[in-house]
């Protein structure tokens, strides 16, 4: 039987996003996004809590969420988990867990973009696709087209 590595979040973005280039062209933004878990305790305390993700995007994803992006976008990223390794300075060898988004639907409409300059995160959203194919590929939905 094969595995199955498969990662489906939503968040916002804790920071904005940084994109490098390498000398062969190909581009690599790098975010961190948050996603928030909210519970009750056992005495009826609201309780929040937040997990933070590194998640890596490469060539054209990458230059989209680059060109896009800021601190507090909201985001649905599907992706893989990857692990890496490396030596620092001292010899020790470090390891790192990313999510390799392979697809990004921004959730902020464009004028929740700009309110969120302000801060304000509460104006519902028309989500917008993004995917790592040719533009040909890429769908944006219709509000018209919901199954409900």
């Amino acid at each position: 039987m094969r595995g199955l590595n498969k990662v489906m979040l939503i968040g916002r973005l804790g920071k904005d996003p940084e994109t490098v280039t390498f000398e062969s062209g190909v581009s690599k933004t790098s975010l961190a996004l948050a996603t928030n878990e909210i519970y009750r305790d056992k005495e009826g305390n609201k309780i929040e809590k937040t997990d933070w993700h590194n998640v890596v995007m490469w060539r054209g994803l990458a230059d989209v969420a680059a060109k896009y992006l800021k601190k507090g976008s909201r985001l649905y990223i599907e992706g893989k988990l990857k692990t890496r390794s490396w030596e620092d300075k001292d010899g020790n060898k470090k390891y790192i867990t990313e999510v390799e988004a392979t697809d990004m639907h921004m959730l902020d409409s464009k004028s929740e973009s700009q309110q969120n300059q302000q801060g304000n995160y509460d104006t519902p959203a028309k989500p917008v696709t993004v995917a790592n194919e040719p533009k040909s590929m890429i769908e944006t939905p219709d509000e018209t087209d919901l199954p409900f």
